[in-house]
């Protein structure tokens, strides 16, 4: 996937739009009051349509009496994917891939809740538009303790070029700190995904059963949350966590497992280091429910990836956070860590000196 936002040399500028503030990059549309859908789709530059065009390759030429005349094959199993807007390219698919416009995109968040309460944060398009991107916050939030509001949002994304199917996936964002806290409570019940087939446009259409998984995962999530501000931890142990959850793979795990802590690159123990220091001083970090908790731990995995860690730009950010990259890799390790902790107590998980 590109990491880059479209720049549309016909209008001169950036497809992506946000609310007020651009969270993520310095590119792109800012506007101060929450679009409509048919709003947001133009601020994001993502009005144009996309369709299916004929490949062909060239064959042999054909000689004549009078002529040579350059010969070409029909590709039949696959097709282009173009923007008619630009006539880009954007990709090469089999026969029966199925296009999603980027305005049935918008239309499923829009079918949630009938339009009312939505509100259309940003949007965008990467690389040449083959990838778009729409965040939406819901009504309502998670109260963690007194003073701690979690808000909840929609995430959807889908591609143009047959790399992906439509994901559509519920995300917390805790208020406070802005921490994308990606918790997935293991079943990933809080994602749909739908392949470009020929009902995918009717599946979408369908898919607000999100909503419905959205509420009922929020009220886990709010006790489950709540229960982890109860559980105390030590200093040592906050940090023990968090090597483990930051563990990039098995042989670093295991080493942690056994106590060889000599053995870690000074780029993983910086990394540790960094969120650790971020759990345990940042300001948004001094509430009761929070610091030293294992609620606080896994704010302290989130909110390193969100406000720590530095990228090589906006975009690698948000593939990072949302799409499937390793902040959300790492935040997911943190829930279930945190989960196992909570239900088997501190005395059960591996703490070697």
């Amino acid at each position: 996937m590109a990491h880059h936002i479209y720049f549309n040399e016909q209008t001169g500028k950036h497809s992506f739009f946000s609310v007020k503030e651009k969270p993520w990059h310095n590119l792109g549309q800012i506007v101060q009051d929450y679009p409509t859908s048919a709003e947001a789709i133009t601020h994001a530059g993502l009005d144009f349509e996309v369709e299916k065009r004929r490949l062909f390759t060239p064959s042999a030429p054909i000689v004549t009496q009078d002529d040579i005349i350059s010969g070409r094959l029909d590709i039949k199993d696959y097709c282009s994917t173009v923007r008619t807007d630009t006539d880009t390219v954007l990709g090469v698919v089999g026969k029966d891939y199925h296009i999603v416009q980027n305005r049935d995109a918008f239309s499923f968040f829009d079918s949630i809740v009938g339009g009312d309460g939505i509100l259309y944060e940003t949007a965008g398009a990467l690389g040449n538009g083959e990838r778009i991107f729409i965040t939406a916050k819901l009504p309502d939030y998670i109260r963690v303790g007194k003073d701690d509001l979690i808000e909840k949002y929609l995430f959807l994304t889908t591609s143009h070029d047959g790399s992906g199917s439509i994901t559509a996936a519920f995300t917390p964002i805790r208020i406070v700190c802005a921490n994308t806290l990606n918790a997935a409570m293991q079943s990933k019940t809080n994602t749909v995904r739908i392949r470009h087939t020929s009902n995918a446009k009717e599946r979408l259409e369908q898919a607000h059963k999100v909503m419905g998984i959205a509420d009922n995962l929020t009220a886990n999530l709010e006790a489950v949350f709540n229960h982890w501000t109860k559980i105390r931890v030590t200093d040592k142990e906050f940090k023990k966590l968090i090597q483990h959850a930051m563990a990039p793979g098995k042989e670093v795990l295991k080493k942690l497992q056994e106590g060889k802590n000599e053995q870690l690159s000074a780029c993983f123990n910086n990394m540790v280091d960094d969120a650790f220091e971020y759990g345990m001083s940042h300001p948004t970090q001094q509430t009761t429910e929070t610091k030293g908790t294992v609620f606080g731990v896994y704010n302290a995995v989130t909110g390193y990836f969100q406000n720590v860690r530095k990228y090589k730009s906006g975009e690698a950010k948000l593939a990072s956070i949302l799409m499937g990259g390793t902040a959300q890799l790492r935040g997911q390790a943190a829930f279930n860590i945190c989960s196992g902790l909570a239900f088997k107590g501190i005395d059960s998980y591996v703490m070697p000196n």
